[in-house]
């Protein structure tokens, strides 16, 4: 039950992470999807970056405690879920459109 309530709080803090990395990008890296006459669509990697360090922190942490045999499965199913359900929302996309 622990393990869950766990698994569903670190989904939560990596969608939030991703959400922020990509509504205010720190590094403004970004990779430019597709141009048209009507505007360009740009996929903005910042809150995917942040996301990948925040789970490099959360394993090390991990590491430390020893517990990365029963804890680091959930952190990375966690990591996996809120990849997914990010880019499923479009967390990271951008149209700059030319009007």
């Amino acid at each position: 039950m622990k393990n869950v309530i766990s698994l569903i709080l670190q989904l939560i803090l990596f969608l939030i992470v991703f959400f922020a990395g990509s509504l205010f990008p720190p590094f403004h890296i970004e990779h430019v999807l597709s141009t048209s006459p009507a505007g360009t669509r740009i996929f903005v990697a910042d809150g995917l970056l942040l996301m990948v360090a925040l789970l490099i922190v959360i394993l090390l942490v991990e590491v430390l405690r020893k517990r990365i045999v029963t804890s680091g499965r959930w952190t990375a199913v966690a990591f996996i879920l809120a990849t997914a359900l990010g880019l499923a929302m479009k967390f990271g996309f951008l149209t700059r459109s030319v009007y």
